[in-house]
């Protein structure tokens, strides 16, 4: 009598993580969102991110030594130097060793400091060879994409605004649309109904401009932004590790709606953006669960 019970249980469980959509959306792990009460970086979808986080983290050990010295030499001034343990104190105005060393010690922790940031500067601006190259025009409120080797283009807006029928509120109605796209109500202001796909390892060339007032694309998870300008040509790349749905937003403040034209990445593997491509040709750019199924025997098929 009890194997039923717990078989009922573990479906009703599974169930609800498949519907929830909070780990999982159309086939595809969410990787790069952000996360509420949360501190720290998204998981690092690049090598661009990567080497990011890498810096992040040394400079914090650089900025703990030197708060826990600074501190440290504070206490000791007080304790040593207060009026009640040294009542009579000297009366000279420089000492030129300390002075050479507050001048030159800051210059090599800004030296050190430069030597690891640089190289990942270089890194980011350093545009290789595109394997992928889209491009991608900021608008209020949304993006338009341009795959330019591949004649596939549309518009990207957020599930919820007003071109998807909604007034950029969360109502039963967005949430169906949200649940109906494989999304759940947590992506909300997140999720978009079309989505830039990408394949997996492959070098992603992002050409980024703006129609009417300055933009900015940024995926935290890749390590990415770049500001669109009017009339202006950027470009950015990356180089994504892990298959999944990685979420950005526009980072300028564009207008009152700003906080509503996020940005939806797919990362696929070779096979799904193959089939995907073909059909967004004929103008049906939304990836669809069908085209990630029929690609994973040839995943496994691959791998094998």
């Amino acid at each position: 009598m009890r194997l039923p019970t717990t078989l009922t249980a573990l479906a009703t469980g599974l169930s609800a993580l498949v519907l929830s959509g909070a780990a999982y959306a159309q086939g595809l792990e969410i990787v790069g969102q952000p996360t509420a009460k949360s501190i720290g970086f998204q998981p690092d979808g690049t090598e661009l991110a990567r080497d990011l986080h890498g810096l992040d983290h040394m400079i914090n050990y650089i900025i703990a030594a030197i708060v826990v010295f600074v501190t440290a030499l504070l206490i000791y001034v007080i304790v040593r130097y207060n009026q009640r343990a040294n009542p009579k104190p000297a009366r000279f105005s420089h000492y030129t060793p300390i002075e050479i060393a507050w001048t030159v010690v800051p210059i090599l922790i800004l030296i050190v400091i430069g030597s690891f940031s640089l190289p990942v500067l270089f890194k980011q601006q350093t545009i290789p060879t595109a394997d992928v190259t889209i491009k991608a025009t900021g608008n209020q409120w949304y993006w338009s994409y341009e795959y330019v080797d591949d004649g596939v283009s549309f518009d990207s807006y957020m599930i919820g605004s007003p071109a998807t029928g909604g007034n950029n509120m969360l109502t039963p109605e967005v949430e169906k649309q949200l649940v109906d796209a494989g999304y759940s109500k947590e992506q909300f202001l997140l999720a978009t109904d079309t989505a830039v796909v990408v394949p997996v390892g492959k070098t992603i060339v992002m050409q980024v401009t703006a129609a009417d007032v300055i933009h900015s694309w940024k995926i935290p998870a890749f390590g990415v932004m770049q500001d669109g300008v009017p009339g202006r040509l950027a470009q950015l790349w990356f180089k994504p590790e892990r298959e999944g749905i990685y979420f950005g937003q526009c980072s300028e403040l564009c207008g009152q709606m700003h906080a509503y034209m996020p940005i939806t990445v797919k990362v696929v593997s070779e096979a799904a953006y193959a089939a995907w491509l073909e059909k967004a040709k004929t103008g049906d750019v939304v990836l669809s669960q069908a085209e990630l199924d029929a690609a994973q025997p040839l995943k496994v098929a691959a791998t094998n």
